[in-house]
This record gives C-alpha cells, sequence and structure tokens, in this order.
C-alpha cells in the first residue's frame, strides 16, 4: 500500500525559491520559473513513487516534473505548471489512484526556529561552505527553522519569500529527516518571514505522525 506522507500545492512561486528549485541540484528534470505553480508529493515507501509519476503525466502530459528523487524510504516527486488547474487534476488523479485525500498526509511539526542577530563573520563564512542559495554576509539577522516532515520547507519557504521579500534566502534544506529553512535581512524582515512559516504551517490539515 501507498502511504501518502505529503501532498503540497505550493501556488505562485517567488523569485528566490523557484530559482532555488531550478538549480541542477534540485531539478534534475525540468527547471521551474517564478510565477509557475508546483505541486509537491512524498510517498512510502519510496518506490511508489513511480506510480505517482505515471498517474499524473498519463492524466496531464504537459506537466513539468522537476525533482524526482528516491530516498531509503521515501519517494518524492515535485511538478509544475503555468496553470494551477493542470495541477490540481493530476493530483486528484493521483489521490484517486492510491485511494487517498489530501488529510491523509502528516501534519507538520515546528522542531526549532530562532532569529539570530548581528551575525558574525565567521559564523557567516562557515555556513556559507555548505548553503545552496545566496550568499550570507556578517551583520545580518539569521532566520533558522526547522520542521518535519522535511518537504514541507518547501512550501514554508516560499510563503516566507512572499512575506518577506526583501530577505535572502540562503539554504531551503527540503530532503531527510527534518526540513530547515536559513533567510537572512533585517530583523523585521525575519520576524515577517518567521511568522509567515508558522501561520503556513498551522494552516495544513493532515494525519498525525
Amino acid at each position: 500500500m501507498t502511504q501518502l506522507r505529503v501532498y503540497l500545492p505550493v501556488r505562485d512561486l517567488q523569485p528566490q525559491f523557484a530559482a532555488y528549485l531550478a538549480t541542477p541540484t534540485r531539478a534534475r528534470g525540468y527547471p521551474p520559473f517564478r510565477g509557475q505553480h508546483s505541486l509537491i508529493i512524498e510517498v512510502a515507501p519510496a518506490l511508489s513513487i513511480h506510480r505517482i509519476v505515471d498517474l499524473a503525466l498519463k492524466e496531464r502530459p504537459d506537466l513539468e516534473p522537476g525533482i524526482l528523487f528516491t530516498e531509503r524510504n521515501f519517494g518524492l516527486l515535485e511538478l509544475h505548471a503555468d496553470n494551477m488547474d493542470d495541477l490540481d487534476k493530476a493530483g486528484q488523479a493521483i489521490l484517486k489512484g492510491i485511494g487517498a485525500k489530501p488529510e491523509d498526509q502528516l501534519t507538520p511539526e515546528t522542531l526549532f526556529h530562532d532569529i539570530i542577530e548581528d551575525l558574525s563573520d565567521q559564523h557567516a563564512i562557515i555556513l556559507n561552505r555548505s548553503r545552496d542559495a545566496s550568499i550570507l554576509v556578517p551583520g545580518v539577522s539569521l532566520l533558522i527553522y526547522e520542521m518535519q516532515p522535511a518537504l514541507f520547507a518547501c512550501v514554508a519557504a516560499n510563503e516566507a519569500e512572499r512575506a518577506a521579500p526583501n530577505a535572502a534566502i540562503n539554504d531551503v534544506q527540503m530532503m531527510g529527516a527534518t526540513g530547515r529553512i536559513f533567510m537572512s535581512g533585517t530583523t523585521s524582515d525575519m520576524e515577517e518571514a518567521r511568522d509567515a512559516i508558522t501561520a503556513c504551517l498551522q494552516a495544513v490539515k493532515g494525519r498525525a505522525k
């Protein structure tokens, strides 16, 4: 049986997050662009994600898969399109095919968040060695936010950028045991971003782990 873990429609991809998804380490398929919409799905067991791809693309052949990835236990898929209706139709075909509904996904859980003000230069340097998005500079405020399942970092990062468009996305860790977001800017922007992430996660309807 295929277990639905994450079912995430992401509307109106923001510029930085779309660029992050389009990097070669993320979009091994078709890169998304700002203003497009995305559907991100995670299932278990991992290889059942290929049935998800089959259901989606046979329903809407023009959809573009950006990410198709299998971890040890979970498989994930990112699809994007200009028209949200196409993604909705593909999503309905997926849910019907595996006998699930959106509320069968896991409820996201916030594990930790903090805002570090006046980031030191040594701290910025060591973080820059592993970040995948914009560079960190000393003196900014740094927002760190951790949640599970990891894929919820995607919709959370997009909503954080929407709430604080002048902030910089430094990293979005969307695969693995937990999801992590690193953003930087003014303290007030980081507070806006933090509150947007919290509200976004709290609005998701799902089942307990």
